[in-house]
Order: structure tokens, then C-alpha cells, then sequence
């Protein structure tokens, strides 16, 4: 039979014990503990000054590299798109500081640069889907048809690519007979703002990503907006480049959605550098890589396949872009 001495010996040891390991960590682990939590601090401290000195490196080594290829670039594109009209489309939310740069670049590789259309917030307004979608039916040639299960923007993207491109070089740089007042009614619309001449149609399009995924409910749809606009430019033309940063590239990415499509990422090729001035001679490199009928990815992203295109002459007799792939 357990006896009240035995509860009372337990109890002693109990507080005993407490006694002990309170000592014990006050005067033998606590010293041991912070010594090694001081030790990994400064080596978590060193790591990171590591990285900071790397990454400024890496972004020293990033601004001397664009500085050079900026200051070649007329050299690196001269002459790979001679005798061929360029187009800029511009997706909502595209970055405007890139529209010089390209225009540059257009005209540095010897081709014509037609202008630019710009669409705007209103062409992927999901409450505007219907309106464009008459708007399109309504401009489209008599004995026009769209394919089934054509969207609003599908529709719309055939319209402004009859407006803008063609695939007959005999047709390039004249308007269109069949789609007078396209541009207009778009622009009449609040669907697009246009700059120079596109009415004269261009050979080859380049289509500028906007600068991050869109957000939101509608973003899937709005992303798909961008993508056939795309798809039917190419259609229309010689050939079209999507071009964006690598957060195009990334998921929700209007890259990324191209590249989830299947047949419009045989046909389209994307280049996600064009922040780059060397991103930007690769848009150059893949326009004419579309002349030959041929296309890619590009960049750096999870979706690129290469940095560039292997460099080859354009052919004289380009494939359709349906043919591409």
C-alpha cells in the first residue's frame, strides 16, 4: 500500500527536477542556445550580402549587355526585313514605352513600319462582347462566313486583320477595297485608336502583350481576346510575332494561353524578351523566320523553346500561314 511519504518523496523529486533543469538551461544550455542562434544569424547575414552583391553584378553585367546590343542593333537586323510592312497591335495594358523602340527596330531591319492600332479597354469589356460582335457581322463582305463557334473576337480580329495585313505582296501597302471602313467603325466604336497608316496594309504583324496577366473574373476571356486577335492576324498576313515580357509567358500569361491553344502555337511565334533591346532584335529574327514558313517560341520563359531562331535567308516564295508548323 502506497503510503503519504511515498506522495510526498514524488513531489520533492518533481519540484526537484524543475529545480535542476532550471539551472541547467540558465547556466549551461541558454549560453549554447544563443551562441547558435547568434552563429546562424551571421551566417544568414553573410549569405544575403552574397546575394545583394551577385544581384547587382548580374544587373550591372544585364545593363552593359542591352547597352551593346542597343548601341549595335541597326547592325544585328540591317536588312532582314527589306521590302516587307510591319504593323504594330497593341493589347490593353501594353507597355507604351516599347512602341518607339519597336518602330525602331522595324525600320533599322529595312522594312516599312504601317503604324499602329491600339485596342483598348472596351474591345475586351465583357459587357461589349455582343456590340463587337454585331459590329464585326456588320462589317464583314457580303457572302462572308465566320467559322462555327467564332467568338465576339475572333470575328472581330478576321475584321482588322482584312484592314491591316495581307498575304499578297502584290496588295501590300494599299487599303482594302473590301474592308473600307473597318478602322473607322472601330475607332467610332471606342474598340480601337489607331496611329499612322495601317489602313496600308502591312506583310507581317507584331502583336505587344500587355505588361502583366490580366486580373479578375474576366481575365481568362480577356487573355483569349488577345490570342485570337493574334491567331487572325496571322491568318491575314505573311506572318505575326506575340511579343511580351517573360510575366506574358507566365501563367495567365497571354503568351501562355498561346501556347495552350495547339494550332495557333504552330502558326504564331512568341518571343517574351522584348523589354530586351536583344529580345527585341529576336522579334525581328522571328518575323523573318515567319517568312519561310516556320515559327517558335522564344525567350527565356517556361514555354520558349530557344533564346532565338537559327538564323536562315528568307525564302522568296513564302508558305501561307495556315501552312505553318
Amino acid at each position: 500500500m502506497i503510503d503519504f511519504r511515498y506522495h510526498l518523496v514524488s513531489i520533492v523529486a518533481i519540484f526537484l527536477a524543475l529545480t535542476v533543469g532550471i539551472v541547467l538551461g540558465s547556466t549551461v544550455l541558454e549560453p549554447t542556445f544563443f551562441k547558435s542562434a547568434e552563429e546562424m544569424t551571421a551566417s544568414l547575414r553573410q549569405a544575403n550580402e552574397n546575394y545583394l552583391t551577385q544581384i547587382s553584378q548580374l544587373q550591372t553585367r544585364e545593363e552593359g549587355s542591352d547597352s551593346l546590343v542597343t548601341t549595335h542593333l541597326p547592325d544585328l537586323v540591317r536588312g532582314q526585313l527589306a521590302g516587307e510592312r510591319v504593323v504594330l497591335v497593341e493589347a490593353p495594358g501594353a507597355p507604351a514605352a516599347l512602341r518607339d523602340p519597336i518602330q525602331k527596330l522595324v525600320t533599322s531591319a529595312g522594312a516599312v513600319y504601317t503604324g499602329r492600332v491600339s485596342l483598348t479597354d472596351k474591345f475586351t469589356d465583357a459587357d461589349q462582347a455582343s456590340v463587337l460582335d454585331g459590329l464585326a457581322t456588320n462589317l464583314a463582305p457580303a457572302g462572308t462566313t465566320f467559322p462555327d463557334g467564332a467568338t465576339p473576337y475572333d470575328k472581330a480580329a478576321m475584321m482588322l486583320a482584312s484592314a491591316i495585313v495581307t498575304n499578297d505582296r502584290a496588295q501590300a501597302g494599299r487599303a482594302n477595297p473590301a474592308a473600307t471602313g473597318v478602322l473607322e467603325a472601330f475607332q467610332a466604336g471606342d474598340f480601337v485608336t489607331l496611329n499612322g497608316d495601317p489602313e496600308r496594309r502591312a506583310t507581317l504583324a507584331i502583336v505587344l502583350a500587355p505588361s502583366q496577366p490580366y486580373e479578375g473574373e474576366d481575365a481568362e476571356r480577356q487573355t483569349n481576346a488577345i490570342v485570337s486577335v493574334a491567331a487572325g492576324l496571322d491568318s491575314g498576313s505573311l506572318g505575326t510575332v506575340l511579343a511580351g515580357t517573360v510575366s506574358a509567358s507566365a501563367t495567365g500569361g497571354v503568351i501562355a494561353a498561346l501556347h495552350d491553344t495547339g494550332g495557333v502555337a504552330s502558326a504564331v511565334s512568341t518571343v517574351d524578351t522584348v523589354d530586351f533591346a536583344a529580345g527585341r532584335v529576336v522579334v525581328v529574327y522571328a518575323l523573318r523566320e515567319q517568312l519561310t514558313g516556320r515559327s517558335g517560341a522564344y525567350g527565356v520563359g517556361s514555354g520558349a523553346t530557344a533564346f532565338e531562331p537559327a538564323v536562315t535567308a528568307p525564302s522568296q516564295t513564302p508558305s501561307p500561314a495556315a501552312d505553318r508548323g
